[in-house]
């Protein structure tokens, strides 16, 4: 039985069919090889490519399937509910909005039919810095226009599948931080050609973590970039940052919503296998009445984040529900996975029953894209009138 079903949209339905159809032949031994390996999602990425998710939110006039976020969440929610971890997808989804909305003609024509078609990926974007973390207006890496060309010199951290990207968008300084009269001023978005750039003045190393997420520190020493390859206007970068943030939000939270639902799927069906004492263990009330209210919360948190996409996909303002959806099903990903490892218990540090691999993955997004703390203060703030506390 699952779970869900009693709260399962079913206007999509043929869609959650097709992915999770895709997602069979990508079992749970493929992810575990792959974090063995900290290996890159090369077949998976591929398959969902040609089957068209990559390109689902792509205007149709540029080769994408023009769909809204709505059903990118769909496709992300099942990928995540089938074991899978969608990070090269939501990273290709909402980092091209930026390039949809706020490119140039030119920009959309030469790059997004590539993207949709898969000839281009375009997975990772330049925003955090060693010394700056969530404080955004104060980045340090600078672009210096030189005639033509931009000078970039600086360092990123955390960056994530800039191995695996032909393309990256960056978030420079375009203008000294002591020569603007507002601190979101001065910097701008230029797109990166890292299949020119690396060894010609940028430098990718790897970072091992918990999770593989194909994680690199990037190091600019005198990269020339074309100023064509400006996205928008000089200067305006951060504004561009912050319209693509409630997009990456539902979509994150999205993925959260799929990781708890594999993790109370696999918890109610050991529940009811594990015999301890003479009895299934989900026969005892501690073991229910965490899973259960588990169950209820995962039931709230996905009700927020239809109402965030829906919202986005009207074209109404949705910062608060944008922030709420991936505080909510952050946090129930993060319940459910310690639900699932108490449950197991030893089992559940065991690498062949994948709970431990699931746990690390779902532990990123207390912290990224964004704190849970952070959303918390932009609720008081901005929602509830309180004291700007930082």
């Amino acid at each position: 039985m699952n779970p869900m079903n009693s709260t399962v949209d079913e206007s999509h339905e043929e869609l959650k069919s097709a992915v999770r159809e895709l997602c069979r032949e990508y079992p749970d031994k493929y992810w575990r090889e792959l974090d063995e390996k900290r290996a890159y999602p090369e077949a998976f990425v591929q398959a969902l490519t040609h089957a068209g998710y990559m390109a689902t939110l792509i205007p149709e006039e540029y080769g994408g399937a023009g769909l809204g976020v709505t059903e990118a969440c769909v496709i992300l929610e099942e990928i995540h509910h089938s074991g899978g971890n969608a990070a090269a997808c939501h990273a290709q989804m909402y980092i091209m909005g930026t390039l949809l909305r706020h490119g140039s003609d030119a920009h959309k024509r030469q790059y997004l039919p590539k993207i949709a078609h898969g000839s281009l990926r375009l997975q990772a974007f330049g925003v955090s810095e060693p010394n700056t973390g969530t404080d955004t207006t104060q980045l340090k890496t600078m672009a210096v226009r030189n005639g033509d060309r931009y000078v970039i010199n600086g360092q990123k951290i955390w960056i994530s599948r800039a191995e695996h990207s032909d393309l990256m968008l960056l978030l420079a300084r375009t203008t000294a931080a002591d020569q603007v009269k507002k601190r979101t001023e001065g910097l701008s978005t230029i797109l990166v050609d890292l299949r020119q750039a690396v060894g010609h003045g940028l430098r990718i190393r790897p970072i091992r973590t918990m999770m593989n997420h194909a994680t690199t520190e990037l190091f600019f020493d005198n990269l020339e970039v074309p100023v064509e390859n400006l996205v928008g206007e000089e200067g305006q970068g951060f504004r561009y940052l912050l319209d693509s943030l409630n997009a990456e939000r539902i979509l994150i939270a999205s993925e959260c919503i799929g990781d708890a639902r594999w993790f109370l799927e696999r918890t109610c069906k050991y529940a009811n296998e594990r015999v301890v004492f003479g009895r299934p263990i989900g026969k005892n009330q501690g073991v229910q009445f965490p899973i259960a209210r588990g169950y209820a919360n995962l039931s709230a948190a996905r009700l927020m984040v239809a109402r965030a996409a829906g919202m986005f996909d009207s074209g109404k303002a949705c910062g608060p529900e944008a922030n709420m959806a991936k505080l909510l099903a952050a946090d129930v990903s993060w319940e459910l996975a310690n639900v699932a490892v108490q449950t197991y218990g030893g089992f559940g540090f065991a690498e062949e029953y994948d709970i431990e691999r699931k746990f690390r993955e779902t532990r990123l997004y207390q912290v990224a894209p964004i704190s849970t703390n952070l959303i918390l203060s932009y609720l008081a703030e901005h929602v509830l009138g309180l004291p700007r506390s930082y």
